[in-house]
């Protein structure tokens, strides 16, 4: 299907890497991993011709459609989610204006007997028989089918596509790149904004290709459950092997063992020929022999160990100041959109030197409490920090807020103050970002390197309680590592949002579930939480409670439609929660300037008009809420 040989491509004189060569066939799902920047994405920009190769040759078989799921979208304004969808079947899409245009000319036309009127005739037949072969009749219904699977309920088919979110534009792009009958996916990190019911679904559908996939992704269960080769670029090679991650570690690892004892075993023969060598030399008898060594130790294929890219990034979380015993106090702490609840009197005491973990699907609280405690949204209730806390947060969608137009270099100094501007370049060296990278745009860095970015951004404000919300998406596997090692090693007090098992186990002491409006104490690790919640992982719970869904609504008409509303409006929630909190601060800023400095205040340009402005676009985004909600109550 697509054949790639000797492919190099350098950077500033540098390569990513070099003379790569693999070959991808139909039923190949291939996991495409590395570190940050290690050239996954630039690899799928070169196969999707997105990028012009430097040296080497991609071929590609005669007629083989590839589709990309890229990291950045650009929609057209004013089409609605479906019109966008339907922007996969540009075929058809033609084929259709075709023939409204012979209708409407066999409508016009009066010259029955004539030979271009009976042209039209063997047009229709023709363009409607190649209409039905591409689909023509059943692309819509397949499009709802694929859209519902991501998460999408049929009243945001009409919707226009710049009233969702990034998150919920990546699925409609995700959407169309499936129903294009594609041979070739190329996906570049595809989960990172689908929740668990729809990345079940997702799998389900790869599994079931067959076509030839190749996916970016630092998930390891996903990458589990769906590849069947791991490709790893790693200084500048490739490692290929048929299996999917987990085993393609096991197997790489014991690979390496047996080169490194092969190797063991060449080097104590070469030892023992060097010896008879200069042994051998000193006797005019025996100088032939020595020539004879000679000349076989010259023909020996020395053996390789591969090498492995051990360059992580050096990370440690310092407290500013030692706290009260008593970080935070919540008592009968609710939040309302409008007159719906998303927490209803929560009880929460979070002690010093404690490590919390906030589970539970999306849309039950979870990041709306994580922004309550960084006093990001308002609420009712009370909500007391303890002495001398200094609270340093990592927000879910931390990495969009870093300005595309700044350097890295330059994005740390602003963010620095007088007594730790000095520290930037080794702050920055120890997240991997040395020598002339650090003159590197925003805009031009990978995912994973912006959230690396906006960690050490992080690090130049003081706090001894840290309050982390999915910080591991992007980040590459030995990131996370690296990351869950810093955190384990912090010596202050952490609150951790997280779906991820892997990276939850064994840090945290204390696991809080949010479910119907409240929280539910688990006095352990994630392992103990799932242990009494008598499940394997997230995803075990998160298909119970589907099932479950299921069973009860099994003697209601169209349950399927009702658990696909149900899925969309908790994922709105959150999309919600971020604009009305901006707002809120927005807001309030404005009534404290106004107490502060009336007459200043209302003399800004248009001031009044602005303030109202403000006032009803909050009222329309609680009236929202409130609408989502009430349909969530009543399913």
């Amino acid at each position: 299907m697509l054949n790639v040989h000797n492919l190099s491509v350098s950077f500033g004189g540098e390569f990513l890497f070099e003379e790569i060569s693999f070959r991808l066939n139909a039923g190949n799902r291939a996991g495409l991993v590395g570190k940050n920047g290690a050239g996954k994405s630039t690899l799928l920009k070169l196969l999707s011709k997105d990028m012009s190769l430097d040296t080497g040759t991609i071929a590609v078989e005669k007629d083989i459609k590839i589709g990309f799921l890229r990291q950045d979208i650009d929609f057209e304004q004013g089409r609605t989610v479906l019109e966008e969808a339907y922007q996969a079947f540009e075929e058809i899409k033609s084929l259709e204006q075709r023939l409204e245009g012979i209708n409407h000319q066999l409508v016009e036309r009066t010259d029955y007997e004539s030979e271009s009127y009976n042209q039209l005739i063997i047009d229709l037949s023709d363009v409607t028989h190649h209409y039905e072969i591409l689909g023509g009749y059943n692309y819509q219904g397949e499009t709802e089918k694929i859209l519902q699977g991501l998460g999408f309920n049929r009243e945001d088919f009409d919707k226009k596509t710049e009233t969702f979110s990034g998150g919920w534009r990546m699925r409609i792009e995700l959407a169309k790149l499936l129903l294009q009958n594609n041979d070739v996916l190329l996906l570049d990190e595809p989960t990172n904004h689908l929740d668990i019911e729809s990345i079940i679904w997702f799998e389900q559908f790869l599994n079931n290709y067959t076509g030839a996939v190749m996916i970016v992704s630092h998930d390891k269960m996903f990458l589990d459950n769906v590849t069947n080769r791991t490709i790893e670029i790693s200084l500048g090679r490739i490692y290929d092997y048929n299996k999917p991650y987990s085993k393609y570690l096991v197997l790489r690892n014991e690979i390496k063992q047996q080169q490194l004892s092969a190797q063991k075993n060449q080097e104590k023969e070469i030892q023992q020929a060097e010896r008879l060598i200069e042994k051998f030399r000193a006797k005019s008898t025996k100088a032939s022999m020595a020539q004879s060594l000679i000349k076989k130790l010259d023909k020996i294929e020395r053996i390789e160990v591969d090498e492995d890219d051990n360059s992580v990034m050096n990370l440690r979380f310092p407290v500013s100041v030692i706290p009260g015993k008593v970080v935070i106090e919540i008592k009968d702490l609710s939040k309302s959109y409008g007159s719906k609840d998303v927490l209803k009197n929560i009880n929460l005491l979070v002690e010093r030197d404690s490590k919390t973990a906030f589970v539970g699907q999306n849309g039950q609280g979870k990041s709306t409490l994580a922004k309550i405690i960084v006093q990001e949204l308002e609420y009712d209730g009370h909500l007391k920090l303890g002495h001398n806390v200094q609270i340093g947060y990592f927000a879910q969608n931390q990495a969009e807020y870093l300005d595309g137009s700044k350097t890295i270099l330059d994005t740390m100094i602003d963010a620095a103050n007088e007594s730790n501007r000095s520290k930037v370049r080794d702050i920055l060296g120890s997240f991997l970002f040395r020598g002339d990278e650090v003159e590197k745009y925003v805009k031009v860095l990978s995912g994973g390197e912006r959230n690396r970015l906006a960690l050490a951004k992080m690090l130049l404000q003081p706090f001894n309680v840290l309050v982390m919300d999915e910080p591991t998406n992007h980040l590459d596997i030995k990131s996370k590592n690296v990351l869950k090692q810093a955190l384990q090693n912090f010596e202050g007090t952490l609150i951790l949002v997280s779906h991820d098992r892997d990276f939850l186990q064994g840090l945290t002491n204390k696991v809080y579930e949010f479910k119907d409006r409240k929280i539910k104490e688990y006095l352990g690790d994630v392992d103990f939480y799932l242990e009494q919640r008598k499940a394997e992982n997230f995803r075990s719970i998160e298909k119970k409670q589907t099932v479950e869904t299921k069973k009860s609504t099994s003697d209601k008409p169209n349950p399927s439609k009702e658990q696909n509303k149900i899925r969309k409006l908790k994922n709105r929630l959150s999309s919600l929660e971020s604009k009305i909190g901006e707002l809120e601060k927005e807001i309030a800023e404005i009534d404290h300037n106004l107490l502060m400095d009336y007459d200043a205040t209302i003399a800004k340009p248009d001031f009044f008009d602005k303030y109202q402005s403000k006032k009803k676009a909050l009222e329309q985004l609680m009236g929202s809420w409130e609408e989502l909600t009430l349909q969530i109550e009543s399913l």
